[in-house]
């Protein structure tokens, strides 16, 4: 089955009420740090950093975040205790690049302190440079959140920490490529900017799918929202086809434990535990919809043959060819290292509860967004309905790709 790579980066770019496993290893995540840190979070505001900032101040942290300002207006943290600072992570630009009057580059940083820098937002080594540099006179530890694109290959299952990054001829460049291909070696990069600046001192976290409430992307939501709607359901691929996600509170957690350790080097923070069926998902989703839907499976082939490529349908690879590996990477050193998960089943439950808040929100940063286009005189922006998932295929498409299913198999 052909994958294209800008269907594949396109679905890995582009998350709650219940609790860990009541394990000792996952009640041990509640417990308050021994000694409290002071941790600065390049970003904050968008996904993983509002559940870093849960996680660490749940554990007596203090926490302060460094960014332009912009996300905070669509997507408000709730946290009072949170010191914020504003300016831009490129050293020649200010927090609000048309506003020379907003703080420019890291300079609000300037005589500040921190134990551990957390950086979740770096994509250009020129960027994640500067940040680790001024990190290395004034903290003692950076971590730097990657991703398992910065692997060269994932053809090969069961690969570790140790296997090839990828490369990229010209690393100046500071854009993701026509088909998002400068992606995973633009990460290796920045990790590589970010050892040189702190070695020894440098923790590179990899995560594949990061999923769970606060997801923006409707990656994962897609899978429990549209079994929620119930009817036939296209199940892609077969139930034994593997599957590795994080949930953004687990990744944050370990992120915290990571800082309050201070472990340094490479971890693939992927899960669950134990290899994963992506059956097993999907029955998870199904299982907590209120109207119980009907899963029909529909091999790639087929799905290919219909016009849909791998990656069409989100977080679902086929097992196959240059992604045999992609959801098989080994996350040992990362559960030595403290990595702990929630079960697949709280994941989807979590995201089903959290999704219609989330809608809400869209909307009401629409309705900004459109009154901000107003003020300053300009067309107000297209907005598409809030109530549509970013990621999936829409029902009709579905429909077809079932019933055109049901005809071969007469």
């Amino acid at each position: 089955m052909t994958i294209t790579r800008r269907h594949f980066v396109h679905t890995l770019l582009a998350t709650g009420a219940a609790t860990a496993i009541a394990t000792p290893r996952a009640l041990a995540w509640q417990r308050r740090a021994v000694k409290p840190k002071s941790i600065l979070i390049l970003g904050g505001t968008g996904f993983l950093g509002p559940a870093t900032i849960e996680a660490a101040l749940a554990r007596g942290h203090k926490v302060t975040i460094f960014n332009r300002g912009r996300t905070e207006r669509y997507r408000p943290l709730k946290h009072e205790a949170v010191e914020h600072l504003y300016g831009n992570r490129d050293p020649e630009k200010h927090a609000q690049e048309d506003d020379p009057t907003t703080p420019k580059g890291l300079s609000q940083l300037e005589g500040k302190k921190f134990d551990v820098v957390i950086d979740n937002s770096g994509y250009y080594p020129r960027i994640v440079k500067a940040s680790a540099e001024w990190a290395a006179k004034n903290a003692g530890m950076y971590i730097f959140i990657s991703s398992i694109s910065a692997y060269a290959s994932s053809a090969t299952p069961e690969g570790d920490e140790s296997a090839p990054v990828g490369t990229m001829e010209n690393p100046t460049i500071e854009n993701m490529g026509p088909s998002f291909e400068y992606y995973g070696p633009l990460k290796a990069l920045c990790e590589q900017a970010s050892e040189a600046a702190m070695p020894g001192r440098a923790a590179i976290v990899r995560p594949g799918y990061i999923v769970g409430p606060g997801d923006p992307t409707d990656r994962f939501t897609y899978w429990p929202v549209r079994a929620n709607m119930g009817g036939e359901m296209l199940a892609p691929g077969n139930p034994d086809d593997p599957i590795q996600v994080i949930d953004v509170r687990d990744l944050a957690e370990f992120l915290i434990t990571l800082a309050e350790n201070s472990t340094a080097g490479v971890f693939n923070a992927v899960g669950p535990a134990s290899p994963a069926r992506w059956g097993d998902v999907l029955s998870a989703c199904a299982a907590a919809a209120a109207s119980r839907p009907t899963l029909t499976w529909i091999d790639s082939q087929f799905l290919q043959s219909n016009g849909l490529p791998g990656g069409s349908l989100p977080i679902w690879i086929p097992p196959q060819g240059d992604y045999a590996g992609f959801h098989r990477w080994s996350n040992d050193r990362a559960e030595a290292a403290g990595l702990r998960f929630r079960p697949v089943e709280t994941i989807v439950r979590d995201t089903l509860a959290w999704w219609p808040s989330e809608v809400d929100r869209r909307r009401r940063a629409g309705e900004l967004l459109t009154e901000e286009a107003k003020a300053a005189g300009r067309e107000p922006p297209r907005l598409g309905d809030p109530t549509l998932l970013k990621a999936g295929i829409p029902p009709e498409r579905e429909q077809a790709i079932l019933a055109a299913w049901h005809d071969s198999r007469k």
